[in-house]
């Protein structure tokens, strides 16, 4: 079950104990931040891409955040290809609804988007389609992939149009 190996990822960290699981589904962003009881926008989801080498890659974005074509073209030199489902376990060892980017069944590439930067802490998922942990941006490069994500991107489109405080709540 992949949320043993997130547990295994975060115990290394000495921070197992702060991955919270869920009587409800945190499946979906919307989902996920009801069950959790913040805006949408703070959860931050991890989506599965086919590289310019056709290897996968990990983007990790703020819950409102969607990918923009064009910078992705520009950023990875290709179009953005999403896996299947069935690449994404593969690939993660995580099903959709769990995908995040620890404890994963596979050296990845994992880039985070700048949508994020605009919160203090957000909460992506740990392998289950009903667990999440509370980070900081800083603790999500430090804990992405095998040895922290590789770089922060400006990939996504949709998020800059309101302005939010560190809290999340409009200003």
């Amino acid at each position: 079950m992949s949320i043993s190996n997130v547990k295994e990822h975060f115990r290394t960290f000495g921070r197992e104990q702060d991955i919270r699981e869920f009587a409800t589904s945190s499946a979906t962003v919307d989902m996920a931040a009801a069950t959790i009881g913040v805006i949408p926008a703070r959860i931050a989801k991890t989506l599965s891409f086919r590289g310019a080498d056709q290897a996968a890659i990990l983007i990790v974005a703020a819950g409102d955040a969607k990918i923009d074509n064009k910078r992705f073209r520009e950023v990875f030199g290709c179009k953005a290809r999403m896996l299947t489902p069935e690449e994404v376990l593969a690939q993660t060892g995580h099903e959709i609804g769990g995908v995040c980017p620890f404890g994963l069944a596979h050296p990845l590439e994992v880039y985070l988007d700048v949508s994020m930067q605009r919160f203090a802490t957000l909460f992506p998922a740990c392998g289950s389609s009903n667990s999440a942990i509370e980070l900081t941006c800083e603790e999500l490069a430090h804990y992405s992939g095998a040895s922290g994500a590789k770089a922060w991107v400006n990939v996504c489109k949709g998020w800059q149009e309101e302005t939010m405080d560190g809290d999340g709540q409009a200003s």
